[in-house]
């Protein structure tokens, strides 16, 4: 017979402690709310993973008070260009954006993690790790939720809470547990991700996306006079190498680039999906456990933090009384077909970017000069990727 450790009741359980549970946890512990954050995980990201910041998010996390910390920090990006090799197709300027962050911001996750745990310590709550949620063990009294966590000496412990938050990922235990469905699909492609030290003539201040035959490749700066590769390719090496990254870049960028060395590097696949529901009851998705997709226009960590901000604030609202629990119905309301229209716009650009045919690219190549030769256009574009669209 199992045996559980019991610990006192917390207002909040946030499953996951990537930067969507810790901005959660920041909000919410701004708010004064009693909080626990657990993660499965021995220790934070230590990888670059996701690097771009963009105005909206900057926005959202000025609310909670690390803004300043995080731009100090991270390489202010004012252009996008899109080039077919040395062809310049479209260049959107985020200078005129009405935010006070009218740019993109490049700083590699495991740094916005560090940025945001260290406010969260300061609010006096510190991310558990090696902690696992494991399942639900039904419903307490008054209604709170009760999980079971199992630590990494074998021990379990229920844990009364009156929400939860599941911000455990693409594969969320608190999603499964739930039964909620999380329907998509994968992208036949697979991506190359590489933190790379390199040059090149093109300008160092700028995001540069190629379009060629071979695929897509984006390049990014980042802190430290590194740069942000992201590639797709049929089938990708597991960890790319120099020669690897070299080859995509001679093949579908600049003639110019010499890569020099690669801090990091990996493989993955992408899939779009959606969860059916971000709601059961007192139980909350949020982040890559409520919606996943293609790594175009660098949107999922953005989206998942400004999930984050919303959920503390109305969980904070509800539980100070401020408002009734009817207002947490807002949150799917809001926060799902904001998702939706981001899957929708990066399945859109991946496709574009990803035909082969010389004829179909020289059409897009085409419907991509006229369309964004209007100023208009490019504005609404370059507020799509800024996420400040209403």
């Amino acid at each position: 017979m199992l045996t559980y450790q019991t610990s006192e009741p917390v207002a909040v359980l946030i499953v996951g402690a990537g930067p969507v549970g810790l901005a959660a946890a920041v909000m919410l512990r701004r708010r004064g709310v009693n909080v626990r954050i657990v993660d499965a995980a021995p220790h934070g990201a230590s990888t670059s993973r996701a690097a771009v910041i963009h105005a909206r998010t900057l926005e959202v996390l000025s609310e909670i008070g690390v803004v300043g910390p995080i731009l100090e920090e991270g390489v202010v990006v004012p252009d996008f260009t899109v080039r077919d090799g040395s062809q310049t197709l479209a260049r959107l300027d985020f200078r005129g954006l009405h935010t006070d962050y009218p740019f993109t911001l490049m700083l590699p996750q495991s740094r916005t993690e560090e940025l945001l745990r260290a406010e969260l310590s300061r609010l006096g709550c510190e991310a558990e790790r090696g902690v696992e949620f494991e399942s639900f063990a039904g419903v307490g009294s008054g209604a709170n939720e009760v999980a079971v966590l199992r630590h990494r000496d074998g021990t379990r412990e229920k844990v009364t809470s009156r929400f939860v938050i599941g911000a455990d990922g693409s594969h969320s235990r608190v999603r499964q547990e739930r039964e909620i469905s999380f329907d998509g699909s994968e992208y036949a492609a697979s991506f190359v991700l590489a933190d790379v030290s390199m040059t090149w003539s093109l300008a160092p201040d700028e995001v540069q996306l190629f379009l060629a035959r071979q695929g897509l490749v984006v390049v990014a700066p980042l802190p430290g006079g590194h740069h942000r590769i992201v590639a797709t390719m049929d089938d990708a090496p597991s960890e790319p190498s120099i020669a690897d990254v070299q080859r995509i870049l001679d093949e579908r960028g600049p003639d110019d680039a010499v890569v020099r060395s690669v801090a990091w590097s990996s493989r993955f696949r992408v899939a779009h999906r959606l969860a059916a529901s971000y709601r059961d009851g007192r139980v909350f998705l949020a982040g890559d456990a409520a919606h996943v997709h293609s790594p175009a226009g660098g949107q999922g960590m953005n989206l998942g933090i400004q999930d984050a901000v919303m959920l503390g604030g109305l969980l904070a609202d509800v539980l100070s009384g401020a408002r009734g629990e009817e207002a947490l119905d807002d949150y799917e309301l809001l926060r799902r077909p904001a998702a939706q229209r981001v899957i929708t716009f990066t399945d859109r650009m991946t496709r574009m970017a990803t035909l082969r045919g010389s004829s179909l690219r020289g059409v897009r190549n085409t419907v991509i000069r006229v369309l964004l030769r209007s100023p208009r256009r490019r504005g609404v574009l370059a507020r799509r990727i800024a996420q400040l669209e209403a």
